[in-house]
């Protein structure tokens, strides 16, 4: 075949660009009417979102059923706490309450955490803090007592029987509070009695300072503690000596 006239390409490239300019501008109508439908679809109220994703278990009123607990004065704090670290709602009745990711937005965390809260009556309410008022010394004075045999000394969580103790240091101070006053899980319950709300603000000024600790001492090992801190001594501190009685034993 020979070679298409110069003058005959351009004439079909000047025929063929108003047919595929139709195509883009059609292309673009129709992306931007499925994009304006999408935002015309209205956002799940909070009672619908409880009907489709808690009802299940816990009944259309809170009170219960055979798959879940009644939340009858529960409390917003602990309302707040399973919502915002995302422990609710579970996949299954059997699943682990872990923190993960919410499914939801901020504003429909919001909005389902005050419908509920209608649904359950009193309990403990959010906690007042102030974690800027706080004695981070004498709050980690408290931890060690309270909370250190569970969450560890660092604060990245330990096994138990049967179960792991979250860390503390991916809660928030509100988040750390809430699970103070309301003991989720098998955690249990510390009231005023147990810690007054100034050794509270003295605790989140130590747990805060957890989640950016100094290491002093350089490498932190993971902050697992004195354990992985004497096997790297033994390993590396009695290889070394080995290592040097053979050398010195082969020069004899």
């Amino acid at each position: 075949m020979g070679d298409v006239p110069k003058a005959d390409r351009t004439r079909r490239a000047l025929t063929a660009a108003p047919v595929l300019l139709a195509f883009l501008v059609s292309g673009i109508t129709a992306v931007t009417g499925l994009e304006a439908r999408a935002a015309d679809q209205p956002t799940p109220t909070a009672r619908g979102v409880w009907l489709a994703d808690c009802a299940v278990c816990h009944g259309a009123a809170g009170r219960g059923t055979p798959r879940g607990p009644s939340l009858a004065h529960v409390g917003l704090a602990s309302i707040d706490f399973m919502v915002r670290t995302g422990r609710m709602p579970l996949s299954s009745p059997h699943a682990p309450e872990v923190r993960r990711r919410s499914p939801y937005s901020a504003s429909q965390q919001t909005a389902l955490i005050r419908y509920v809260a209608s649904l359950t009556g009193d309990g403990p309410a959010i906690p007042r803090i102030d974690p800027a008022r706080g004695d981070a010394s004498a709050g980690g004075a408290t931890y060690r007592l309270e909370c250190a045999a569970c969450h560890s000394w660092a604060g990245n969580g330990g096994a138990l029987v049967g179960q792991r103790a979250p860390t503390v240091t991916a809660a928030t101070e509100v988040q750390v509070a809430e699970a103070v006053r309301t003991g989720p899980g098998t955690m249990p319950v510390f009231g005023r009695a147990a810690i007054s709300d100034r050794q509270m603000n003295d605790l989140l000024a130590y747990t805060a300072q957890l989640k950016h600790p100094s290491d002093r001492g350089g490498w932190n090992l993971s902050h697992l503690g004195p354990v992985s801190e004497g096997a790297a001594a033994l390993v590396l501190g009695l290889g070394a000596l080995l290592v040097c009685i053979r050398w010195l034993g082969e020069r004899r």
